[in-house]
């Protein structure tokens, strides 16, 4: 798979570091092992392991400088996006975080595995995370491949970012609905669209979409909400 693993990256425009190639091979295994205990993914093999997972995960890498930054990657899951980011830029510093104990206790056995140094894992509800001194508007970057909808997720997510930090979305071709509906969020949370951008997955004739938002402010008090609220009363456009 590393020819796989060279030949996406160079179509999507990246250089990957020499650590790349063994790490991601060890998180196939991984990832495949622990899979067959508990439901982690819905995807299987080799080929759409890294195609559906680690290549479509480095196209949020394309355009941006992570060396050196602070990101967070919430409702992680089974890594995705933060630790393909993460092996692909081993100097930035990232937090995995998701609701669910068992799946941080996997990250948490993968991020051992992969010997992966300034990485956290962190067991939390983003709408209680968000509020943490340490925490709020404190990242240059938040990540999201959940599949909420994007007023929702932002209000998840914006609270996360710093003024000039972007939240990135990855998010279906389908999806200019909930890009329209995502507006008055935005402008509420203090964030504004920043780029739409579709690209197809190396090795497959899919195509996603990432939708980038950045912070022009700090987020106001009182924000995010209960996710109970959030999930009864999300923010629309007025």
């Amino acid at each position: 798979m590393n020819g796989l693993l060279t030949k996406g990256a160079a179509e999507l425009g990246l250089e990957l570091p020499e650590t790349a190639a063994p790490a991601f091979q060890r998180y196939c295994a991984f990832l495949e092992r622990k899979s067959r205990e508990t439901n982690l993914t819905a995807i299987h093999g080799e080929k759409g392991v890294y195609t559906l997972h680690f290549l479509d995960c480095l196209a949020v890498a394309v355009g941006r400088d992570l060396s050196g930054k602070t990101a967070i990657d919430i409702g992680s899951g089974a890594g995705f996006p933060g630790v393909p980011l993460k092996i692909a830029c081993p100097d930035m510093r990232i937090t995995l975080l998701d609701a669910q104990q068992k799946r941080v206790g996997f990250l948490q056995e993968l991020c051992e595995e992969l010997e992966l140094k300034e990485i956290q894992c962190l067991h939390a509800r983003a709408e209680e995370a968000a509020v943490r001194r340490d925490m709020r508007d404190g990242f240059d970057f938040a990540f999201s491949r959940a599949v909420a909808r994007l007023n929702v997720l932002s209000e998840l997510c914006l609270p996360f970012v710093r003024p000039g930090g972007c939240f990135v979305a990855m998010k279906s071709t389908d999806s200019d609905e909930e890009i329209a509906e995502a507006q008055g969020a935005f402008r509420v949370l203090k964030g504004e669209l920043d780029e739409i951008r579709d690209y197809n997955v190396p090795g497959t004739d899919i195509i996603h979409r990432l939708v980038v938002v950045r912070k022009t402010g700090e987020t106001p008090s009182g924000f995010p909400r209960r996710f109970s609220k959030i999930s009864r009363s999300p923010l629309k456009e007025e």
